[in-house]
């Protein structure tokens, strides 16, 4: 027996597998898929992977349960072994305060995955319904799943965390594609690329059989090329006189939210900001920005005014802070109890000024505000964040204003996790700030794929992203998407380094997602054209 009749007899096998025993395969092809997701970026095993997938759905009109409800039971299995390796990191939020929440910690680790499986189950299903005999099914996979993965980018807030595209993210050659045709047609890719070798158990002629997966790899090795041209065309060049200071203090949740704290606090933050980092470091004077990040007080900012004295005490002038800070409503009384808050990005200036406030639009739900907050606090539930009504919600996204430097457009925590939603294509920044807090999820995988999503936004967009978070990893990132300057997980440190300068807007930042739009049109065109084809003889 050859290795492509022992392919074939091994497609069949999985072809003709039902019960728990295709729920198994379909399991442990997303428990395999999810190493394709940083930090891991092991990419090559979705050659191995995603092939099943087409075989399970091939199989999914046999058996007692038939078509279309099979292929979605299929596509629910494969999105719960999926994402509960993905996102297990999000159990850890519910250690930060046990007493609290740590009963929570299962219902976030299975309960969450369990609700995302819904959107791969929806896309295997509505692949069954596209579904032909030949070699076009591929696409049709890959544009039911880019269709599944878009919804659950959307729906109810939008959650596209570990979308398939990221897949493409490493080496950084092939994530340049993302400048054209954004994450969702990177994820149309993925899923058209390393499905194709299912192919090759069909038809009598082998060279037919490898017609698609070859096509796959001289695609894969095209995106390789058109990727290195670009970055070897596009060095890093920068802003000049912009001098950046990212404070990393790496502190614990229970410290970052215990107002009792706020001594230590303080001190810790001022006394690293003003660390000598070599034998020729001034601390803070070396920077004409300083960034701390989100969150960074167990207090209201501007309700401390010894805390504004001693942020003005800290900056020489011409160095401004770019600080994450809780924010009371400007119509709040003194004295008065607080039931509402905005998670907010101040810029501060030498004196203590604040030159420009920005309110986080993209809440977390359960973080950071409860769906049907007034009943379900009455039940006796509150966020993580425990906020009494839950944090508000800004109006707009709008660059801040910096002294001697370009605007920056500011971005709070997993707001950067959000393609196409960064800025109005008609006022354009000159660099992305990203303040975040993954303090909430330990040491684990989760604060490496928030950094390689932050990274895409900055090759889709063709801004520099400055990214501090803290307990890591904070990082400036050049437009092409190379990493300039970082800080690891869990390191208590400064990071000085210079501001990249943006380069001419993509063509993503000019369509956004049209030219993926237009790719999957075409892919579902001909699909359907194969299908009136086969329908006719």
């Amino acid at each position: 027996m050859n290795a492509r009749d022992k392919l074939r007899a091994a497609a069949l096998s999985i072809i003709l597998a039902w019960g728990w025993k295709r729920a198994a395969i379909a399991l442990a092809a997303g428990v395999l898929s999810a190493l394709a997701m940083a930090p891991f970026n092991a990419w090559p095993v979705l050659f191995l992977t995603f092939p099943v997938l087409v075989w399970l759905i091939d199989g999914a009109a046999a058996g007692r349960l038939r078509g279309v409800p099979a292929a979605a039971w299929t596509g629910f299995c494969f999105g719960f072994g999926y994402f509960v390796p993905g996102l297990y990191w999000t159990g850890y939020a519910f250690f930060v305060d046990a007493r609290t929440f740590a009963w929570l910690s299962p219902f976030a680790v299975l309960g969450l995955p369990a609700y995302l499986a819904l959107y791969p189950a929806f896309g295997f299903a509505l692949a069954r319904l596209l579904w032909t005999k030949d070699a076009s099914r591929i696409l049709a996979l890959a544009v039911a799943l880019t269709v599944s993965e878009w919804l659950r980018g959307h729906l109810l807030t939008g959650f596209p965390w570990n979308a398939y595209g990221y897949a493409l993210s490493e080496p950084l050659a092939l994530a340049q594609i993302a400048s054209v045709i954004g994450l969702w047609g990177m994820t149309f890719l993925t899923v058209a690329i390393f499905a194709s070798p299912a192919v090759l158990i069909e038809g009598k002629s082998r060279q037919r059989s490898w017609v698609a997966p070859v096509a796959a790899l001289a695609l894969l090795v095209a995106l390789g090329i058109f990727g290195t041209l670009r970055l070897s065309l596009q060095p890093t060049t920068m802003v000049p006189h912009v001098k950046l200071r990212i404070m990393q203090p790496n502190l614990q949740q229970d410290v970052k939210f215990n107002y009792s704290a706020k001594r230590e606090v303080m001190q810790k933050y001022l006394a690293l900001s003003d660390r000598a980092t070599g034998p020729e470091s001034t601390g803070v004077r070396d920077a004409s920005i300083l960034i701390w990040p989100e969150s960074a007080f167990p207090f209201f900012l501007t309700r401390e005014a010894d805390a504004m004295a001693q942020i003005a005490d800290l900056l020489p002038k011409g160095t401004v802070l770019i600080t994450g800070s809780v924010r009371l409503p400007d119509d709040t009384p003194s004295g008065e109890r607080v039931t509402r808050a905005y998670n907010s990005i101040y810029v501060i200036d030498h004196d203590g000024s604040i030159l420009s406030v920005y309110d986080k639009l993209h809440l977390v739900p359960f973080g950071e505000y409860l769906p049907f907050q007034n009943w379900m606090e009455r039940l006796g539930f509150s966020q993580l964040t425990k906020v009494t009504g839950g944090y508000i919600p800004g109006t707009r996204r709008r660059p801040l204003d910096i002294p001697s430097a370009p605007r920056a457009l500011p971005l709070i925590c997993y707001e950067a996790i959000f393609p196409g939603k960064i800025s109005e294509r008609s006022d354009r920044a000159g660099w992305i700030v990203n303040l975040t807090n993954d303090g909430w999820f330990g040491i684990t995988t989760g604060p490496y794929q928030h950094l390689q999503q932050a990274r895409l936004r900055a090759i889709e967009e063709g801004l520099p992203v400055v990214r501090a978070a803290n307990t890591g990893i904070s990082a400036v990132i050049d437009p092409m998407g190379r990493i300039v300057a970082q800080l690891g997980l869990g390191i208590e440190g400064v990071l000085d380094a210079n501001l990249p300068a943006a380069i001419s807007p993509t063509v993503y930042a000019r369509l956004a997602d049209i030219p993926a739009a237009i790719l999957m049109a075409v892919a579902l065109i001909f699909v359907a054209r194969r299908r009136v084809k086969r329908q006719k003889f």
